[in-house]
């Protein structure tokens, strides 16, 4: 009956997804593994026996050596001796130290909405778990990963972390492990076997060039001549879409002699080696292909056609020819096309080959014009992304703005440098994936470094600040809140805009409700939410103002003028095929329906609630949710059914960093009846078990 009611928030496009509690898979997020796996028995072999003995591993080596596949199977392998799951956080994409904690938090489902330190928050949520962290591609994040690390390996007696590096930690309880090439002696080498995998993937035609012993060798030593290095491999394996074993074997050769660059002879053999095999893969390109490399080194993580296409054309480069451009890249193993859940095609280029590109952009000199295409592009999204928040696409908008996480880091941290109002107006128009979509530390540095960089006049200044007012409001920084509200009101009237006047009351009035005073709270918000203030009745002001209405109403014990409110909220957001908020109505009308004595009924509608925040990642919903659903349960006679409620919803709470909205006094009062009533029908120490029961359900 339990799992009927349990939560769990592996949407697609999340980066933080686990499994089902009940469904016996580890929790986690591992990536699926991009292409067949070769050799390393050895390596597996010791990494097996270190990840049971020592709780920080490094894997170094050169670029393209094969460190993250290596990684990717050994903690697949390692996965059922970790309760709590093994969980991957690639860090290529990310340049800001500062937000390693928040890339860290979010993929292992801390979603913190406190104002404390977030290094702090993580290390108390690991303390009790048992799990298995992988850091991915930390060689540009030495020191912030090394002090992380540190921290958290303290405070978490259960924690193993595994790291990728092209260098070490340096931390004095690491241990080193070099990834070496591919063994390449031998007509049955390992790196023989890939190279020939690879050349059937290109094309089956290879299967030719490995029919006998002299072609063989001939194969074996291009393979020795590439030291054996899996990318180098991959890359020369492409080739044999349009060149026999021969002529491979007698250009590389003179290629690698043109090729070895002063830049690269100063480097060593290994490296070298590496930088060659991608300097001769892009001499091997066409013109159009160099440039459409080049341009798309901009990119941080994986990126759609539409952006390739709208960053990377212009001049030779026509719009129209970006698509056809880029599947000769894929063809050539440059580029890796993967499909997200939900999101469609997807590309990316491995480090190693981004960086190549990154310097033949700046020989083009087109660093700074190809990336201020790049911000622009996804300022113009989060725009549109604003404008369609409330609407039958926000599902999609949510799904599409969580896969383009790294990118909009990336747009915003450059803007920010390069034009401050576009970072103010980006940061601004994101409102929403900073509020209602788990992003809350991040959003408010975004916001607070993007105001204090602009004038504090204008419609973009005064929507930045509205954003930050409600990134602070969640993080129960609530005089913060009020303070920011009164700020908005007075630059609404400034602006003559209603509908800022409406978003500016509802900021206000719930920093006064969340501490105890809906009276008010009702008094700033509910004019407004009946009026509309002048404003657009589907614009996110009067929505928000009738949710605080409604809630206002329900902790004054006005059920059915809250039932009211929350109906005509409901109906306006089924109007528009918004979710979110609809989901807080449902919650509203839970609650006066548990207050008016109604308890099946509150229990409709709060899984009717749960379904909105689970399909929207909303973990503060989630864990708001529970709790309602735990009274209105224990309220029916099902103490067991409430106490296990209790539990998980205690493990979501865990997963905010705020219970019961950092104690707000209603709140609180719920979850304390929904226990009272759970004990006394089954007996202290059946609640305690079914509490206990219910705490260890996944939150991934």
């Amino acid at each position: 009956m339990f799992g009927e009611y349990s939560v769990n928030n592996n949407q697609a496009g999340s980066t933080g997804g686990g499994a089902e509690p009940d469904s016996g898979a580890v929790p986690g997020n591992l990536p699926p593994e991009s292409a067949s796996f070769v050799g390393r028995e050895p390596e597996l072999g010791l990494l097996d026996r270190l990840l049971s003995e020592r709780r920080l591993i490094t894997l170094t080596g050169v670029g393209g050596v094969g460190k993250s596949r290596l990684a990717l199977r050994a903690a697949a392998a390692a996965g059922r001796a970790r309760p709590d799951g093994v969980w991957w956080v690639e860090l290529s994409p990310l340049r800001d130290p500062a937000l390693l904690t928040t890339t860290v938090a979010h993929v292992v489902g801390l979603a913190d909405h406190s104002a404390r330190s977030l290094d702090e928050e993580l290390c108390a949520w690991m303390a009790d778990k048992e799990l298995l962290l992988v850091l991915d591609t930390c060689e540009h994040l030495v020191a912030a990963c090394r002090h992380l690390v540190g921290e958290l390996l303290q405070s978490a007696p259960g924690l193993t972390v595994l790291i990728t590096s092209r260098e070490p930690l340096g931390s004095p309880c690491e241990e080193v492990v070099e990834v070496r090439p591919l063994p390449c002696a031998g007509p049955d080498s390992d790196a023989l076997t890939l190279f020939r995998a690879r050349a059937l993937s290109a094309t089956p035609r290879a299967a030719v060039a490995f029919e006998d012993a002299g072609r063989t060798a001939i194969a074996a030593e291009l393979c020795r001549r590439l030291d054996g290095i899996p990318l180098a491999l991959e890359l020369a394996g492409a080739r044999m879409r349009l060149w026999t074993l021969e002529q491979m074997a007698e250009r590389i050769g003179e290629r690698f002699d043109v090729l070895a660059d002063t830049r690269a002879a100063t480097l060593p053999s290994r490296h070298r080696t590496m930088r060659t095999a991608i300097g001769w893969s892009h001499e091997l390109c066409e013109p159009l292909e160099r440039l459409l490399w080049a341009r798309l080194s901009v990119f941080t993580g994986d990126f759609d056609v539409a952006a390739a296409r709208a960053v990377c054309a212009g001049g030779p480069m026509a719009a129209s020819r970006v698509e056809r451009v880029l599947a000769g890249l894929v063809a050539k193993s440059v580029v890796r096309r993967t499909e997200e859940r939900g999101a469609g095609a997807r590309y990316r280029m491995l480090d190693t080959i981004r960086e190549y590109g990154h310097d033949w952009l700046g020989e083009l000199g087109e660093v700074r014009i190809i990336a201020d295409r790049h911000a622009h592009w996804y300022a113009a999204l989060s725009q549109a992304a604003g404008q369609g928040w409330l609407g039958p696409g926000q599902v999609d908008w949510y799904r599409r703005m969580t896969t383009e996480h790294a990118q909009l880091r990336t747009a915003l941290e450059h803007l920010l440098g390069s034009d401050p109002t576009a970072a103010l107006e980006m940061a601004g128009a994101l409102w929403f994936y900073w509020f209602a979509c788990g992003h809350v530390h991040e959003g408010r540095a975004f916001l607070e470094r993007a105001l204090d960089s602009a004038p504090p006049t204008g419609a973009a200044y005064n929507q930045a600040l509205w954003a930050l007012g409600l990134t602070t409001l969640l993080q129960g920084d609530l005089d913060a809140a009020r303070r920011i509200g009164e700020q908005c009101t007075e630059g609404a009237a400034h602006l003559a805009d209603p509908e800022r006047e409406l978003r500016a009351a509802y900021l206000q009035a719930v920093s006064v409700l969340m501490p105890g005073d809906p009276v008010r709270a009702l008094e700033l918000a509910g004019p407004r939410a009946r009026a509309g203030h002048g404003g657009r009745t589907s614009a996110p002001g009067w929505l928000l103002c009738k949710l605080a209405t409604g809630y206002a109403l329900c902790d004054l014990g006005r059920f059915e003028e809250a039932t009211a409110e929350a109906r005509s909220l409901r109906e306006t957001c089924a109007e528009l095929g918004e979710r979110w908020l609809r989901a807080y109505a449902d919650y509203v009308l839970a609650l006066a329906a548990l207050g008016l004595g109604d308890h099946g009924e509150a229990a409709r509608h709060v899984r009717a609630m749960l379904s909105g925040k689970r399909l929207l990642g909303d973990r503060f919903g989630i864990a708001l949710g529970l709790d309602l659903l735990a009274a209105a349960v224990a309220g029916l006679g099902d103490g067991e059914l409430a106490a296990r409620l209790l539990g998980t919803g205690h493990a979501w709470w865990r997963t905010v960093g705020r219970p019961q909205m950092g104690g707000s006094p209603s709140l609180t009062a719920l979850r304390d009846q929904g226990e009272r009533q759970a004990r006394a029908a089954i007996g202290d120490a059946a609640y305690e078990t079914a509490f206990r029961g219910g705490a260890a359900a996944s939150t991934g």
